[in-house]
């Protein structure tokens, strides 16, 4: 591979396999110019991102933010990935390298930031907060900086964020939305979570995709479940209740009108979630 462009001493872009990618290693680019053969053996990391917008904003954060932080980033992405088994939108390597980058930021200028979801994100998005919390100890063990527990829910509704292909505000309506309703559950029927049951698990993931359609706008097919729904209603009456309540509510809030399908999976969660 030959330079074909240098962002500083440490990252360069160049073509592989006739596409576009960015190298990064350190002094890679020393006392080099476009055109040079890379030094295969100074090549740490090749990024190839798919999006040409994607790319553009990488290589202006590269070319501001000091390498030790897109290394630092580029480990808690590959831990992320390990422990969620699932593949993270190319995004996640702008926005998390950002984040951390300023978050240090301000942590050395006595600036630190409060996060208003952070009960929500510990218990909605438990296994992407544990990842939030063993990045903080990277953090720590690179930079010799202990930053505060809201930072961990931070990173992961950042993770959050790069599994969904949202942006980070739909994503924290999200989990608003996610809590709004756990909190109509747990006051209508009196009732306290076992957050370590499967039933609790699922309930939970159902409550994610179903905000999600939620702030997309969108609805599962409508089919005819009248008479199933009517079957549970009679036989479940305070789980029918509350997935009317949990309904009435949506529609106030949200202007987002459930289908008999949405209503008819709610209450068999409700209903399992709630069952002692």
């Amino acid at each position: 591979m030959k330079i074909e462009k240098i962002l500083n001493n440490n990252v360069i872009v160049s073509i592989k396999d006739e596409q576009e990618v960015i190298v990064m290693g350190r002094g890679i680019a020393f006392n080099k110019r476009p055109g040079d053969d890379i030094s295969e053996e100074k090549v740490e990391k090749i990024f190839t991102l798919e999006d040409e917008d994607m790319t553009k904003k990488f290589k202006t954060l590269i070319s501001d933010i000091p390498i030790e932080y897109m290394e630092l980033s580029e480990n808690i992405i590959q831990y992320a990935k390990i422990q969620l088994g699932k593949k993270l939108n190319d995004s996640i390597y702008i926005s998390l390298t950002d984040h951390i980058y300023f978050a240090i930021e301000r942590y050395n200028s006595n600036l630190p930031i409060k996060n208003g979801l952070l009960w929500e994100t510990k218990h909605i998005y438990k296994e992407e907060f544990d990842i939030g919390l063993e990045a903080l100890n990277m953090i720590c063990d690179q930079f010799n900086v202990i930053l505060p527990e809201d930072e961990a829910a931070f990173i992961a509704l950042h993770i959050v964020n790069a599994q969904l292909n949202e942006d980070m505000t739909n994503i924290m309506d999200m989990t608003k939305i996610v809590q709004d309703i756990l909190t109509i559950v747990k006051y209508h029927l009196k009732v306290d979570f076992d957050e370590n049951s499967l039933n609790y698990y699922r309930f939970i993931t159902h409550l994610k995709f179903f905000a999600h359609r939620l702030v997309k706008g969108t609805h599962y097919n409508k089919n005819n479940e009248d008479d199933l729904i009517n079957v549970l209603k009679n036989k479940y009456p305070d789980a029918y209740k509350c997935t009317e309540k949990i309904k009435k509510f949506v529609e106030k809030q949200y202007r987002y009108e459930l289908t008999e399908e949405e209503m008819l999976y709610l209450l068999i969660h409700i209903q399992r979630v709630v069952k002692k």
